[in-house]
């Protein structure tokens, strides 16, 4: 039978792999990949180094770890103003509104996320992640097709140039750090909106 550890030592071990992710978190919003060394992590999590790797087998689970639980976030809020209320293309549109806002509200982290060099590992969970957006843009897309809110396209592949295109289009301003959203977000809008075969009022 497989070894099972007490219930209150598994407890802690969650505990502490907590607060080493959480100390990694706020190491990367000030000095993003660069920065998360694993001694570095240590250091901000206020623990030895060992005790890092007892949460963690190496920098690359470290990294995905991290990678993960930030994404995971960021996808989580995404999602949710895609629930909100009104047609398909507003959903859409208000899904990536609320993706530029946050990322532009911490522009280090943001760029870490989207696009500096890290560990292989990392690259591989980026590559997850993407479809993961993709897939609530074309969710929305497609029902708006079959509603007939929008023309007819390929939800997915609409969906991909959208993810695509936005994390392109931020990646200056995040690189910048002092873009303000008001510059950035309207005409986002405006090309999400333009891309599903709709309006904006930039239009008129």
């Amino acid at each position: 039978m497989p070894y099972r550890r007490p219930p209150a030592v598994q407890a802690r071990l969650d505990a502490r792999r907590d607060r080493v992710l959480e100390a990694a978190v706020r190491l990367l919003s000030r000095e993003g990949y660069g920065g998360c060394s694993v001694a570095a992590i240590a250091a901000e999590a206020g623990i030895s180094t060992g005790s890092v790797y007892q949460s963690f087998s190496g920098k690359s689970e470290l990294a995905a770890a991290l990678f993960r639980t930030l994404v995971a976030r960021e996808l989580e809020a995404v999602a949710a103003a895609a629930d909100r209320p009104g047609t398909a293309a507003r959903r859409v549109a208000a899904a990536v509104e609320t993706f530029a806002s946050r990322a532009l509200q911490a522009p280090r982290r943001a760029f870490a996320l989207l696009a500096e060099p890290a560990d292989p590992a990392v690259d591989a969970e980026r590559l997850v992640f993407r479809r993961a957006f993709r897939d609530v843009y074309a969710v929305r897309i497609a029902a708006g097709v079959a509603a007939g809110e929008l023309p007819p396209q390929n939800p997915e592949l609409t969906a991909a140039a959208l993810v695509g295109a936005i994390a392109e289009a931020l990646v200056g301003p995040l690189a910048d750090g002092d873009a303000a959203p008001g510059d950035v977000i309207p005409g986002l809008i405006t090309f999400t909106l333009r891309a599903l075969g709709g309006h904006d009022a930039a239009d008129a």
